[in-house]
């Protein structure tokens, strides 16, 4: 768990400005997490992928893309455990972020934020195209997910690159090419610029231009729109937590980055403040992982109906009657 040292960047006691307030507070809201926003993040995450995967044909362009941001979300969920448990206050060399352990339960995390974040704007901007062009055959579930395995492949490799950043910086701390990268604060730029700002900016346009399709709306827009009436609210209510449990993350790294690149040495009340600011922010991310899939069974109409023929498969295996066939049917007209 966190402790004042982690805060004070010293393994010396005694009394600290930001201790010991200040670790017990985000100690105490982590332990919260892990009994409660942990398990309804497995669970439900889980639920969303298995309801939609055993209903493929059920599936909508939204759809495609929540069941990507489960996946993420259940990878940022395991990983939660690991970085609230112990790394920072117990001491485990297995998982200190030196370690090879560290390094790539950092490039999971990594690729989990990526994904969560462009499925975010790739929702908004195909959104558009549906409102935009409703017979245009582009935003359809079929081509998001294409997209959608494009998105892993782009997380990976983006997450490569800044991971080569952080072993840079590890394997010798003599050599000059890693000394003049300053490769870990190279590594969070990256990430800060390819995965918070891209994304961002596609989805400020993809909202500025759906407002705008808003206010033009047309009676062809009640006639062929494709998405379900709460399709919207489902968008507005996503874009807003996503950005929003994300965005503190982000700006902790960015301001790491600025810090380091100036050179100037921290005081340690400035660096336990550093670092108390982005345990909060860290651990809002991982609150992602169980806020989306909840706003997905909220608001989302077709979800129930899903869950329930998940259970009748669980209980009667792939047998269907023609009742199931004709409400499947009716679903995908």
């Amino acid at each position: 768990m966190w402790s004042c040292d982690t805060f004070n960047g010293t393994g010396q006691g005694g009394a600290r400005p930001l201790c010991p307030d200040a670790h017990l507070v985000l100690s105490a809201l982590s332990l919260l997490y892990l009994l409660l926003g942990l398990p309804t993040g497995l669970g439900c995450n889980a639920l969303l992928v298995l309801a939609n995967l055993c209903a493929p044909r059920t599936m909508t362009m939204p759809d495609v893309y929540f069941v990507n941001m489960a996946i993420a979300g259940l990878v940022t969920s395991a990983l939660a455990p690991v970085q609230l448990l112990g790394p920072a206050g117990w001491g485990w060399a297995l998982w200190s972020p030196g370690s090879g352990a560290g390094l790539a339960l950092l490039t999971l995390f990594n690729v989990s934020s990526l994904v969560s974040m462009y499925c975010t704007a790739l929702l908004g901007l195909d959104y558009y195209i549906a409102r935009a062009l409703p017979r245009a055959p582009a935003a359809s579930a079929h081509n998001a997910r294409q997209v959608c395995g494009f998105v892993w492949g782009g997380a990976l490799l983006t997450s490569f690159s800044s991971l080569l950043f952080y072993i840079c910086g590890r394997v010798s701390s003599s050599a000059a090419e890693c000394t003049e990268l300053q490769s870990a604060q190279a590594a969070d730029a990256i990430m800060v610029l390819i995965g918070y700002a891209v994304p961002a900016l596609a989805t400020l346009y993809a909202l500025a231009r759906i407002l705008h399709l808003k206010r033009e709306a047309t009676p062809l827009d009640r006639d062929a729109d494709r998405l379900e009436p709460s399709a919207h609210r489902l968008l507005l209510a996503t874009l807003g937590a996503q950005f929003g449990l994300w965005t503190p993350y982000y700006l902790s790294l960015l301001g790491r980055a600025l810090l380091a690149w100036r050179g100037k040495a921290l005081d340690r009340h400035s660096a336990g403040a550093l670092q108390l600011v982005h345990g909060l922010s860290q651990l809002l991310a991982f609150c992602s992982g169980f806020v989306l899939p909840l706003l997905y069974r909220s608001l989302s109409k077709s979800f129930p109906g899903k869950v329930r023929r998940l259970r009748a498969r669980l209980r009667c295996g792939p047998c269907r009657g023609p009742r199931d066939l004709g409400a499947v049917q009716q679903v995908v007209t």
